[in-house]
């Protein structure tokens, strides 16, 4: 069904007015707009697990490399967009890598993980009036399949994605990918993604409220539903209150339950955020509910064949309270507070600080209920504002969670430190 919906909204993208919007009229060229980039970054994440549970760290240098063409000249524009990886392993520890939530480089069948990891992807695109259709590698960032970057290398899809701006303020998506290649592993079909339908758009009603609806259908495995509303309330100068709604709705095929031997098929998440800006301070008061009778609770991410999850992007949980920990189990409620701090108005340009408490209870497990997390996170992140350096990025992050006996079976509690260093290189 999803599909011939999918097929219904292609078609009506691709014929809309041009009248109303036309990118591809201001196309300059194949050569004249594109643009190489390369990303160097060095990554390094370290887990201090407790409750008797082995400390795990991973630390890479990575170059990612991305190609996008413009598009040639006329009615109907034609251009490609690649993309080349590469990941050189620096710690080489059977016995630290192989943490789920690190993930740099996939261990083999003989334990060990990679010395170094390489691949590369290519899509080729067309775009007629303000309406792209791009079929081969991409990197998906969706409300209901987002890749994750937020490690040593990207995820990245194959497939076809369509994206529609026809109508000012109007953002609509529609695609299908049948592959995932895996951030920490070679070859584009290492994720066990058997297919992925999305369907879906975001609206701007007005200068200050933006809303979304979107839905998913990963075969064999759920259906996602997801809404967004989000308000930004202007006050004195320099000051603003901004109000963000997120929800999802999933809803696991009743095969993937029993193949799993999971409890339940349904869940429904939300939170609502909000955040009072005034000049180089921000505060954040946050509230996440989970409902439902799965025992997964929001499910997402992952790699089905070997870690028995989704399959649908590390970074597919557009929600407030999620950092180290998801606070996402089973009938979880969890509040946030949340401190931010910009050093540019104090003569330091690029520095910020990021600080939050996060408490969630009520979580359900197969042994017990009434079970609690908490979770202190703190960022600082540096960004070279001129020379030779401009751009560089220096992040450090860190995270202390503590999980309670009777939530032993969802989380564990542990100390998290990140360390990354992103340096982009414009080539043209």
């Amino acid at each position: 069904m999803l599909n011939k919906r999918i097929s219904l909204i292609a078609l009506g993208m691709l014929s809309a007015p041009q009248a109303m919007a036309n990118d591809q009229a201001e196309s300059n060229g194949f050569v004249e707009d594109s643009s190489l980039k390369v990303l160097l970054r060095n990554a390094y994440i370290n887990r201090d697990y407790k409750d008797g549970n082995p400390d795990k760290s991973e630390w890479g240098q990575a170059a990612i490399g991305t190609f996008s063409s413009g598009f040639t000249q006329g009615t109907v524009g034609v251009g490609v967009d690649a993309f080349g990886l590469y990941a050189l392993n620096l710690e080489r520890s059977e016995d630290r890598s192989g943490a789920q939530g690190i993930d740099f480089f996939k261990k083999g069948d003989s334990g060990k993980p990679a010395d170094d990891l390489s691949k590369g992807g290519a899509a080729i695109k067309f775009r007629l009036s303000s309406t792209t259709l791009t079929y081969g590698d991409q990197m998906p960032a969706l409300p209901v399949l987002s890749y994750d970057n937020s490690r040593l290398l990207p995820e990245s899809y194959t497939g076809t994605l369509i994206t529609s701006k026809e109508i000012k303020g109007l953002q609509l998506d529609a695609g299908r990918f049948t592959a995932e290649s895996r951030k920490s592993a070679e070859g584009r079909d290492s994720g066990g993604l058997k297919s992925i339908n999305v369907l879906g758009g975001s609206y701007q009603f007005t200068e200050q409220f933006k809303g979304a609806l979107y839905a998913s259908d990963v075969e064999d495995v759920l259906k996602k539903q997801y809404v967004n509303a989000n308000y930004i309330f202007p006050m004195d100068k320099d000051q603003s209150l901004t109000l963000d709604f997120n929800g999802y709705r999933t809803k696991l095929d009743d095969s993937y339950v029993r193949e799993n031997g999971i409890t339940g098929d349904d869940n429904k998440i939300w939170s609502l955020a909000a955040t009072f800006a005034t000049g180089p301070h921000s505060f954040t008061l946050a509230h996440q509910r989970s409902t439902g009778d799965s025992n997964l609770g929001y499910a997402y991410g992952g790699y089905q064949k070997d870690q028995g999850r989704i399959g649908d992007g590390g970074n597919t949980i557009y929600l407030a309270n999620s950092y180290w920990s998801d606070f996402n189990a089973e009938d979880e409620r969890s509040w946030q507070l949340g401190y931010g701090l910009d050093f540019g108005a104090f003569g330091v340009p690029g520095l910020t600080y990021n600080v939050a408490y996060v408490r969630g209870d009520n979580i359900t497990t197969s042994t017990s209920e009434g079970g609690t997390e908490r979770e202190i996170f703190n960022q600082f992140k540096y960004v070279v504002q001129s020379g030779p350096a401009k751009d560089l990025s220096v992040k450090l992050r860190s995270s202390v969670l503590r999980v309670s006996q009777k939530s032993s079976e969802y989380n564990v509690s542990g100390n998290e430190l990140r360390v990354f260093v992103d340096y982009p290189i414009n080539v043209f």
